[in-house]
């Protein structure tokens, strides 16, 4: 389908929106995300999905671009029921341009006239019940950027919590205080991509450091359970003190905050300059052991990074999770707890 076409498709599977207030001579302004578009009449935001028409904000609804059950582990979350599925649901459109986005067919629509994925009708019951059909116990917004389609995903996780599924978000971090507000009654577990510490690096992308930075200590305020992923890209962000500044962020925020550090590999627009190896992520994870983040994992290689796949007690070093790629080998933890010393281990296991 072609751009042009997909975007007139798209204007008919929205709803007006709730994140945005109304400003003089029909403007509106968005606050799903960072930017806080202000938008005029007939335009639409940074996201490319959210637009005003006639003095109202329009926003999607009604379709996904993309449904599968996952382990959890693919997401990743690592301390929330292992070994569990989680249905995965997206939409289209983001608002960062990352140049190595492995989901760049979906999140570049209207961006880039290659990508773009013809969307399937679908209502949120139907969601759920499919969930059911594979036993899920997750049901996750992903694939292109939650925040911007934040209102459709209120509408499946409305349903879902009254089914009993936890609910999850697989996000840039690029939230306002608002959007987090409206979600946290319905929404369980966050992930966020910190993609560098470099304010430089994340305007590349179409982002602030700061916003996400914020976003991070307003989840953790706000209670939702956190895990943080950074992709390790040679010579993008996989310095000492590139990292270093990673791990003590997140220790200052909370040492519990589970954090993955994984491996890229060329993709999209950014074929170089390399894939990353074991031995990055090893140096990696010892930067953020050294700065006191409990519980660190490697990801993307799968057997290669000596056992930081695993969960480990943090006060008896004793194996609690074993892990192989995406698959759980092992489950210890009773209670919450460590089965050996009775240490609690943060997270959402039953």
């Amino acid at each position: 389908m072609k751009t042009g076409d997909l975007g007139t498709f798209l204007t008919h599977f929205t709803r007006e929106g709730e994140l945005y207030s109304k400003l003089p001579d029909g403007k509106v302004q968005c606050f799903s995300c960072g930017h806080r578009c202000l938008i005029s009449e007939g335009e639409s935001g940074i996201c490319r999905v959210r637009f005003n028409q006639k003095g109202a904000l329009r926003v999607p609804a009604g379709y996904v671009a993309g449904l599968q059950a996952d382990p959890v582990e693919k997401k990743p979350f690592y301390h929330v029921l292992p070994g569990a599925k989680a249905l995965s649901f997206g939409m289209l459109g983001c608002d960062f341009h990352c140049p190595y986005c492995q989901n760049w067919l979906t999140s570049q629509t209207l961006q880039d006239a290659r990508a773009g994925i013809l969307p399937e009708t679908i209502r949120p019951e139907e969601i759920i019940e499919i969930g059911k059909k594979y036993r899920a116990k997750i049901v996750t917004s992903t694939y292109n950027e939650p925040l911007i389609t934040s209102e459709w995903a209120a509408e499946i996780f409305d349903l879902a919590k009254r089914e009993g599924f936890l609910t999850a978000y697989v996000s840039n971090g690029n939230g306002t205080p608002e959007v987090l507000d409206y979600l946290r009654p319905r929404l369980d577990l966050f992930k966020v991509d910190l993609k560098s510490f470099s304010e430089k690096a994340y305007r590349t992308l179409g982002g602030r450091l700061s916003t996400v930075l914020d976003t991070i200590r307003m989840l953790k305020e706000r209670n939702f359970w956190v895990e943080v992923v950074t992709l390790v890209i040679p010579e993008f962000n996989d310095s000492e003190e590139e990292l270093g500044r990673i791990a003590d962020f997140l220790a200052s925020v909370s040492v519990d905050i589970p954090w993955h550090v994984t491996a890229f590999h060329g993709d999209y627009r950014m074929r170089g300059p390399g894939n990353t190896s074991p031995e990055m992520l090893l140096e990696a994870a010892e930067i953020g052991k050294r700065s006191g983040l409990r519980f660190v994992y490697a990801g993307n290689l799968t057997g290669r990074v000596r056992g930081l796949e695993n969960t480990y007690c943090p006060s008896c070093r004793e194996l609690l999770v074993e892990r192989s790629g995406f698959s759980v080998l092992t489950n210890r933890i009773t209670g919450g707890n460590c089965p050996k010393c009775g240490t609690g281990i943060p997270g959402i296991w039953e």
